[in-house]
């Protein structure tokens, strides 16, 4: 009882899973998985990975997947704390006609070079970008560094709860106490 939304599903994730992306699967769900994002060569997100969470509604294609960087990343259209999107593509103007592979060939690299400062989720980077966009160069750098290399994402793989920087990293290694 395979429904026309559910081969699109199929169809554009065995597309995604057969790129170059790294993509692992939730419980072998093809509506909830994640895929490794390299950040795109001549910006200053080059050489960082990100983490993206991909969720994708019943109603896909005809409803947009949902989509969140899981590590930091400092960004004018990017919410840093949640990791949400502001992305006209996904948000307001998707169409059945786009893909899994349009997101991470052509529409995040197009974020990641061309930021929106106008239409912010994270206000200190869009005023740190009209400002001073040496700085705000520098300040995405330092966060690829900190937050954005094989060796964060690789941990963070590995134990979901555990983010050397969040606060409360030293609370996660009390648990097995005799």
């Amino acid at each position: 009882m395979a429904n026309p939304n559910k081969r699109r599903i199929e169809t554009d994730v065995m597309k995604l899973l057969m790129s170059d992306f790294e993509v692992n699967l939730v419980n072998d769900n093809m509506q909830e998985f994640y895929v490794r994002f390299p950040g795109p060569a001549e910006t200053p997100f080059a050489g960082g990975v990100w983490k993206i969470h991909v969720e994708l509604p019943d109603q896909y294609p005809y409803k947009s997947p949902s989509i969140g960087f899981m590590n930091k990343i400092f960004h004018p259209n990017i919410d840093e704390l949640s990791g949400s999107v502001c992305l006209d593509v996904i948000n307001q103007s998707w169409s059945p006609m786009f893909d899994m592979i349009n997101i991470f060939e052509t529409f995040l690299p197009q974020l990641l070079r061309y930021p929106n400062p106008n239409d912010p989720l994270n206000g200190e980077a869009a005023a740190l970008m009209m400002r001073h966009p040496k700085e705000y160069d520098a300040k995405v750098k330092e966060y690829v560094q900190r937050f954005a290399t094989k060796e964060a994402v690789d941990a963070a793989d590995g134990n979901e709860d555990k983010d050397e920087d969040e606060e409360m990293s030293d609370i996660g290694s009390i648990s097995g106490e005799d």
